[in-house]
């Protein structure tokens, strides 16, 4: 039996439960999991293994594309994925128990954004809170803070709405934001820290201390919100104790957006077209600032603050 759920404006269909909001009316694509076959994947692997597509191999990661337009996707000891030519359908497979959590988490964020990308839907590797019912990005690389700082704004009584995948569509003149999993990745200290001493969950993958905390309903945000603005981080100095925020040109927005889009494997010549399309979109109509501050928990609150002080002004 299918359920029906809705993320980052998608309707998703699964054959596993996924606790997350219901379905959007107009969705902005739909997408279908199915439980993947050894024999299925043991097919798909030797197609990737003979491929010309060099794709990207790692210890731990590794992406083809298959020559019928599918793409694979297998990260070591955890899970593999296929997806479809059309972006409808992922094929799953989990390896090894590994945990459900971490499956999800996978599954809905970086194998799911290989389907978003075939269906036109292009994602920025943003962390979005919701500040008085408006959507506040963080954009950033791996390891810039962005769910930490997040979780700081979840301590003050604020909401996420997505952690790591930002899917926008327009509307009037401006952007509405989608809700992702409700759910953060943090360190299990940064976790206590802002959650509280019984926030916990499962360990993200072996090769990091992150672990994936389940977010309760007051603490999520389950509908799309007008998005107000985006904060570029950059890491500033261990020896600066200064709020730093800086209004961004349109040109140097546009370079910023670029650079933090979310999945950097695909570059086919249509999904440049499009990124780089929905930056300059996005840089003429949304303010984006740089934001630095000291890397100390103990400095979060004042980040938040600053950042409060500025949407007002």
């Amino acid at each position: 039996m299918l359920e029906a759920c809705g993320l980052y404006g998608v309707r998703l269909k699964s054959p596993w439960r996924l606790p997350y909001a219901s379905p959007a009316r107009n969705p902005l694509g739909r997408i279908e999991f199915l439980q993947g076959s050894p024999a299925l994947f043991s097919r798909i692997r030797k197609q990737a293994a003979s491929t010309s597509d060099a794709g990207v191999q790692t210890w731990w990661y590794r992406y083809r594309g298959l020559a019928d337009g599918s793409e694979y996707v297998r990260w070591a000891g955890h899970f593999e994925f296929l997806v479809s030519p059309d972006g409808k359908r992922i094929a799953c497979r989990i390896l090894n128990g590994a945990p459900g959590e971490s499956f999800r988490t996978y599954l809905l964020g970086q194998a799911l954004s290989f389907a978003l990308i075939k269906q036109g839907i292009e994602p920025l590797h943003a962390t979005v809170v919701s500040v008085d019912g408006t959507a506040v990005g963080f954009l950033g690389g791996t390891g810039y803070g962005k769910s930490t700082l997040a979780a700081a704004f979840l301590r003050a009584g604020d909401r996420l709405l997505t952690d790591d995948a930002l899917v926008l569509r327009k509307k009037g003149s401006g952007y509405i934001a989608f809700p992702g999993p409700p759910r953060i990745k943090l360190y299990r200290g940064v976790a206590r820290t802002f959650l509280g001493s019984k926030a916990w969950g499962p360990q993200m993958n072996r090769g990091t201390a992150k672990i994936i905390v389940a977010l309760h309903r007051r603490q999520s945000c389950a509908k799309p919100i007008p998005l107000r603005t985006l904060y570029a981080i950059v890491p500033s100095g261990s020896k600066s104790k200064r709020v730093t925020i800086r209004r961004l040109s349109p040109l140097q927005a546009f370079l910023k957006l670029l650079e933090n889009t979310f999945n950097r494997t695909v570059v086919r010549p249509e999904r440049l077209k499009r990124q780089f399309r929905l930056a300059a979109e996005l840089a003429r109509g949304l303010p984006v600032r740089t934001l630095s501050y000291p890397r100390t928990l103990s400095a979060l609150s004042a980040v938040r603050e600053a950042i409060l002080a500025d949407l007002q002004s």
